[in-house]
């Protein structure tokens, strides 16, 4: 179970934020993981023969991460019920650099269910401002 307690969380409460960094290995690890080798997620080329700017990381791979940082608050990872992600509103680009590619993420408590639950809104965004996915929530369940 969390080691959250339900009765300290409180709606609108922001529970974290924090700036993610991917580098291309990461997004090459994460492609063997899923066994998704589309060309837009590690060649330069194939990302700008579709018109992005560069490699752009999986959506999935940008859940996961906001989803893992919800679940080392929770100190629990099988404290998370589920999760959702309504749309991907603009790509995360990856520069093949050392600095990587930031992506921002917040999290703010957004209802709480008389079963201990919690509803967790999530927004991620890219360090000008673009909103990398919309309505994405997690559901966990608190001590």
């Amino acid at each position: 179970m969390s080691a959250i307690a339900y009765d300290d969380v409180t709606v609108g409460q922001q529970i974290l934020e924090e700036v993610i960094t991917l580098r291309r290995v990461d997004l090459l690890r994460y492609c063997g993981a899923c066994s998704d080798f589309t060309g837009t997620h590690w060649n330069e080329r194939i990302a700008k023969s579709v018109g992005l700017p560069d490699v752009i990381s999986h959506g999935t791979l940008n859940i996961a991460v906001a989803t893992r940082m919800v679940s080392d608050w929770l100190d629990d990872p099988a404290a998370v019920l589920g999760y959702e992600v309504t749309r991907f509103s603009h790509p995360l680009v990856v520069p093949d650099n050392d600095e990587g590619g930031h992506l921002i993420v917040r999290a703010v408590v957004e209802g709480k269910g008389e079963d201990r639950s919690a509803v967790i809104r999530i927004t991620a965004k890219t360090p000008d401002g673009k909103q990398v996915m919309g309505g994405a929530r997690v559901t966990v369940r608190l001590a």
